[in-house]
């Protein structure tokens, strides 16, 4: 069941989230539920400690976001366009 929620948030944080779920086409209110979910589950599992990520696993991590409709295969001719010059 949904239930409403009021947060207090500078509003450029705000506008700029708006603008992301924008480009994203799903609402923010969606995207604050996953991440709050995201956050619960992390939560869990390093209590039940069943999964063990290695450092090596973890050091992986860049933190980049790569957008759904990225297309690789133009990023990779380009790429080699450009070093092959």
């Amino acid at each position: 069941m949904d239930t409403k929620l009021t947060l207090k948030l500078d509003k450029l944080v705000i506008d700029q989230a708006k603008e992301y779920a924008s480009t994203q086409k799903r609402s923010l209110s969606r995207i604050i539920e996953t991440y709050l979910k995201s956050l619960i589950n992390r939560k869990n599992l390093i209590d039940e400690d069943d999964i063990k990520i290695s450092p090596f696993v973890k050091s992986m991590v860049t933190g980049i976001n790569i957008p759904a409709d990225l297309d690789y295969k133009t990023e990779i001719l380009n790429h080699l366009e450009e070093k092959h010059k």
